[in-house]
């Protein structure tokens, strides 16, 4: 059986409140060994770490807060997040990006937020998790100028157009895929630009509960929610429209993991 991580999991989230640790195991069962449960504000983050606590070496957290909440985000937030990055499960600064769809918080505090972020995740030497929604041009210029400074980073949950693909990839950054490859609505331009990404910079993520494929053949565990259980599935669709084998799709995106996130265990088949 394949192994694979899943890069980004809302396991903290009022949709795993009764039977977290059935989905971790069913995960588990399923080839994801480990998971990377997303912090998007000052509450979920620390939640995310204490996840991790209880299942350490399954679970690992980033610390961040995402732009929906930028409004929130004070000298504290800054002081948390560095502070929860001491932690060796915490291995990523974020979910932190722009968002202008739905401008939740003024795309001036968004911008705010995010700078901060970036200064975090490059004094600390965490990559970032990042969140773009049509902010493409400030995300860019704004990523362009702080790069040079950062570990690593991943355009995480990419939905975007070949175009936008390759403006990430020239930064030297990773990309996530998600089950929208799999919406025969709303994926086209993802199937798409999946052709224009290397193996060496493809990550794999199920951004459960949110984003159940589409095309699953069996129901979903509970309705209409993901779990990570279905990355093995992501893996196969996503291979699909690239062109490779989903056996070589997957060892790459987690030797990528590991590279990006994991560092210590970028050698190790197994854990």
């Amino acid at each position: 059986m394949a192994e694979y991580i899943d890069i980004g999991v809302n396991l903290t989230g009022s949709s795993f409140s009764d039977d977290v640790e059935d989905v971790i195991s069913r995960a588990v069962d399923a080839g994801v060994r480990r998971m990377i449960v997303t912090g998007t504000d000052e509450s979920h983050s620390e939640a995310a770490l204490a996840l991790c606590e209880r299942f350490p070496g399954t679970l690992y957290a980033t610390a961040g807060v995402h732009p929906h909440h930028a409004d929130a985000y004070t000298e504290h937030s800054e002081h948390l997040i560095r502070d929860l990055c001491r932690h060796d499960s915490v291995v990523a600064v974020g979910e932190c990006g722009l968002d202008y769809n739905r401008n939740y918080s003024t795309p001036a505090l968004q911008r705010a937020a995010f700078e901060s972020q970036l200064e975090l995740a490059a004094g600390t030497g965490k990559p970032v998790f990042l969140h773009q929604r049509d902010a493409h041009d400030d995300f860019i210029a704004m990523l362009r100028n702080a790069r040079p400074k950062l570990t690593g980073a991943v355009a995480h949950c990419f939905t975007g157009t070949a175009a936008e693909a390759v403006s990430y990839l020239d930064l030297g950054m990773y990309i996530g895929i998600t089950g929208w490859i799999c919406d025969e609505r709303r994926g086209l331009d993802l199937r798409h630009a999946v052709r224009e990404i290397p193996l060496h910079s493809i990550l794999l993520e199920t951004d459960a509960p949110y984003l159940l494929p589409r095309d699953l053949e069996s129901k979903p565990v509970k309705s209409r929610r993901n779990e990570p259980c279905y990355l093995p599935h992501i893996c196969t669709s996503t291979a699909r429209y690239i062109g490779v084998d989903s056996e070589e799709l997957a060892r790459a995106a987690l030797a990528n993991t590991q590279r990006l996130f994991l560092p210590e265990s970028a050698g190790l088949e197994s854990i």
